[in-house]
């Protein structure tokens, strides 16, 4: 109830790129999150996918999260994880081209999963260094197996998120990129936040998952948007993008990522309530 109401909310709320006057915000709207080209790595993300789909061996899980509305036990089948857990095909691909967009050489993901999203990432610039964290190592195995059998350049790392972002690794780090789909609860997303500050620069970008999974998630959102370092940010629903660039107007969006998002919101609507199969 809580996610359809905040996704009604949104609905109201939201624009698309006619409603925005930042230069900076309308060309990545216009010429990345509408952009309908078929690029090539799509192919790839459906393959990387469609292994996972067909992969029906059993894992153990080990969850150090917020835990899951949908499964029940921790032994899971890996094609329901993918179908379940990981990120949608359709923001794969806006994430590909998130990255491909903005061309970031450093790219730090906290909650692998499956790899679904690390795919995005990667195929985004080939050349970035990636390096991407989870914390369950029967997961985060799977994953690096299909990184291998893909010939994806991934550093992936066994760890606690919090252990990791402690350690000295941070100390001296700059990331252009963060993707956060690890810990969804307020208190874990804070401290995610606050521990990676000292890793940003100007041209950072950093994409929260699942901002309005639940009423802690949306108190979280809230307290980024106003800390003093972020000048920007972009409501996907799905997902909240945060940008620090010093030279920008402190202003915050509520943005549709294509334009035909009403549409596809009326039919998930009715197929949230089981109006449709």
């Amino acid at each position: 109830m809580h996610i359809l109401t905040s996704y009604l909310k949104f609905l109201w709320n939201s624009s698309n790129a006619h409603g925005v006057h930042s230069p900076f915000v309308f060309d990545l709207v216009r010429k990345c999150f509408y952009d309908t080209k078929k690029y090539g790595e799509y192919k790839t993300l459906k393959k990387y996918r469609n292994s996972l789909l067909e992969n029906k061996n059993m894992i153990e899980v080990t969850d150090f999260g917020s835990g899951s509305r949908v499964f029940k036990s921790n032994i899971r089948a890996i094609n329901q994880i993918a179908k379940n857990a990981g990120v949608s095909s359709k923001n794969a691909r806006l994430l590909f081209r998130i990255v491909r967009y903005f061309q970031p050489e450093n790219v730090l993901e906290i909650g692998t999963s499956l790899g679904l999203a690390t795919s995005a990432l990667t195929l985004g610039n080939s050349k970035a260094k990636i390096t991407t964290l989870e914390g369950c190592p029967q997961t985060a195995k799977v994953a690096q197996q299909q990184f291998q059998d893909f010939n994806f350049s991934v550093t992936s790392i066994v760890t606690k998120f919090e252990a990791y972002l402690e350690s000295e690794n941070i100390q001296s780090a700059t990331y252009d990129l963060i993707y956060f789909d690890g810990n969804h609860s307020k208190e874990a997303t804070l401290h995610y936040f606050e521990a990676l500050l000292p890793t940003i620069t100007n041209e950072t970008v950093w994409i929260f998952d699942d901002i309005h999974w639940s009423s802690g998630m949306q108190e979280a959102w809230e307290t980024i948007k106003k800390h003093p370092k972020v000048t920007v940010t972009i409501d996907t629903f799905q997902w909240g993008l945060v940008f620090f660039r010093k030279e920008q107007e402190k202003e915050h969006f509520i943005l549709r990522t294509s334009n035909y998002f009403v549409v596809n919101s009326i039919l998930g609507i009715r197929k949230l309530w089981g109006l449709l199969p």
